[in-house]
C-alpha cells in the first residue's frame, strides 16, 4: 500500500471529531481493509455494562468506509450498512476490522466483524456487519 494512501487515511481519522471524542484509534490499514480500537470504559457503556451498540456499530460504520475507501483509492461516504449484534460487548478492547470484497469503479461492498479483546487478549466476536461504500463527492451529486 502506498504510504500517501496510508497517509491520508490517518490524516481523515485524525479529522474525525467524533472518533476523537470516543478516544478510537486507526490502528491498520491496507489497499482495501481497516482496523479500528477503541478501549471500554464506563462512559461508552449501556446500563448494563455492556459497551452500548452505538459505540459498536460507530466502529463498524466507520471501518467498513475506511476500508472501501482505500479501495476506491480516495475518500468515501457509506451509502448503506447493516449490522448484526451476536453477544454482549464485555471485554477490554473493542476492534472493528474491514475489508472490501467487491469492488467497482463507484463503489465497494465491504464486511466487518467487531470483536471485544479480554485482558489475555482472547477475542470474542460481538458483531458483524456488511456495508455499501461509495466515492466521496461534491454535495451536489
Amino acid at each position: 500500500m502506498t504510504t500517501d494512501l496510508t497517509r491520508f487515511a490517518h490524516r481523515v481519522f485524525q479529522a474525525q471529531p467524533f472518533s476523537m471524542f470516543l478516544g478510537a484509534e486507526l490502528t491498520a490499514v491496507g489497499p482495501d481493509s481497516a482496523e479500528i480500537r477503541v478501549v471500554n470504559r464506563p462512559e461508552i457503556q449501556q446500563q448494563h455494562g455492556f459497551v452500548h451498540g452505538g459505540v459498536l456499530s460507530y466502529l463498524a460504520d466507520n471501518a467498513l468506509t475506511f476500508a472501501g475507501g482505500l479501495a476506491l483509492g480516495g475518500d468515501a461516504l457509506t451509502a448503506e450498512y447493516k449490522i448484526n449484534y451476536v453477544r454482549p460487548a464485555v471485554g477490554d478492547l473493542v476492534v472493528a476490522r474491514a475489508e472490501a470484497t467487491a469492488t467497482t469503479r463507484r463503489q465497494a461492498v465491504c464486511q466487518c466483524a467487531v470483536y471485544v479483546v479480554s485482558e489475555q487478549g482472547e477475542e470474542h466476536l460481538v458483531a458483524v456487519a456488511q456495508g455499501t461504500i461509495v466515492r466521496a463527492g461534491s454535495p451536489e451529486d
